[in-house]
């Protein structure tokens, strides 16, 4: 179960989606009827590759540092630790917000990843061999430095990627079932608190590799109809 004081209400979302939309407009979502027709039912997909960083953390970063920002006005740096997208987030945000943003990969990141770290204006610093690593290097250089420490999952970046729920449930308000990619769980954690926030009956659905390590824990299966389908474009 998410515990309940991470869900944002519906005023909170509302203004989430302001600070979003100061910085970028909302994404479309389609039909796809190749898709549809492929698997025998209607299928939407949100499209929010088309965000400045192409993926919907960039959200999570705007909110985030915005309450920052407001909390603690002579704070002068963040750091966070990233296998990319997260990064990205961050990195975008602090330039608009007038931060100093440093970003910790481990070795043998995407060079992409790292080229589009650096040319949003964060310092990228490559260390560890894996994420783990690059976490425990940027926590203590946070507290060497007085730096920010911004972890990979917090409310206030639920309540920003939130906001591409919010959008989506609004534009299709009678999806019955929504599969979200779990990574961190802030993606699957945003849909549920505004799928909650206006009283939908969408089932959510969190998907995980094969496999690999979740966050299971933090989310719980939605409700709602078996007939159709929407699906997150990442």
């Amino acid at each position: 179960m998410i515990r309940s004081e991470y869900l944002p209400n519906l005023a909170q979302l509302e203004k989430a989606a302001a600070i979003v939309y100061e910085a970028m407009p909302p994404t479309p979502q389609y039909n796809w009827p190749l898709l549809s027709r492929g698997f025998a039912v209607e299928i939407w997909v949100k499209h929010e590759n088309h965000l400045p960083t192409g993926a919907f953390k960039v959200r999570g970063g705007l909110v985030y540092l915005d309450a920052l920002r407001r909390e603690q006005p002579s704070l002068m740096g963040v750091i966070t630790a990233t296998r990319g997208n997260h990064g990205q987030s961050i990195a975008f945000a602090a330039a608009r917000l007038g931060f100093k943003a440093v970003v910790v990969v481990p070795h043998g990141n995407s060079r992409e990843k790292n080229t589009a770290i650096r040319a949003l204006g964060a310092d990228l610093v490559e260390e560890g061999h894996d994420y783990q690593s690059a976490r425990e290097y940027a926590i203590a250089r946070a507290t060497a430095e007085g730096l920010h420490m911004i972890q990979s999952w917090h409310p206030h970046l639920v309540r920003g990627v939130a906001t591409y729920g919010l959008e989506w449930l609004r534009a299709v308000p009678d999806l019955d079932t929504v599969y979200v990619p779990i990574g961190m769980g802030s993606g699957v954690c945003g849909v549920i608190a505004a799928r909650d926030a206006l009283g939908a009956g969408t089932r959510v659905v969190g998907v995980v590799a094969e496999g690999g390590a979740g966050v299971c824990a933090l989310v719980r299966e939605g409700r709602g109809r078996h007939d159709r389908a929407g699906g997150e474009h990442r």
